[in-house]
């Protein structure tokens, strides 16, 4: 029998280690876009997403053994939004292809993405990241680390990121 803690370990372990490829393919990828001329936009604004998924990563965890670890209220609920949000982030990254980053990096006279969740949304990732960060704390009752952290991720994609980025697309690099 799987119990909560079990979980919450299994869970924990997928998210460290997709973060990590993540980081890995982004750096891959960096450097093909730097090859090509891109330009990096908001770069100031790179270090408080970095902080905030860090403390994503500790708190929920730390929230849920607090609280036993149990299962919280709806978590097969949260847990199935949680992984149609990773189905949506993994669907936004072989989209892009090359061009997907973690930074704002803007090849020049490329044209924008259109396809796969593009053709849709303008921010496929950005949707699957606020899911994310809400629905895996809650899978487990960790509702204070879904408000606090979605609630900072929100002041800064709508705030900083999503702006800065538009800019930078729109200004062609």
């Amino acid at each position: 029998m799987v119990t909560a803690q079990m979980l919450l370990f299994a869970l924990l372990g997928l998210v460290l280690a997709q973060r990590a490829m993540e980081l890995r393919l982004a750096k891959r990828n960096e450097v093909w876009a730097r090859g090509r001329g891109a330009r990096e936009f908001g770069a100031g604004h790179y270090p408080a997403f970095f902080v905030l998924h860090g403390a994503w990563l500790l708190a929920w965890p730390l929230e849920a053994l607090g609280r036993g670890p149990e299962l919280g209220p709806g978590w097969a609920l949260w847990l199935t939004l949680f992984a149609a949000a990773e189905g949506l982030r993994l669907w936004a990254i072989a989209s892009l292809g090359p061009r997907w980053n973690t930074r704002i990096l803007v090849l020049p006279g490329e044209p924008l993405v259109v396809s796969g969740p593009y053709r849709w949304i303008s921010h496929p990732n950005y949707v699957a990241v606020v899911v994310e960060l809400a629905a895996l704390p809650l899978v487990f009752g960790a509702w204070r680390t879904a408000a606090i952290v979605g609630a900072c991720n929100l002041v800064l994609l709508l705030g900083v990121r999503i702006p800065a980025e538009v800019r930078a697309l729109r200004s062609g690099a």
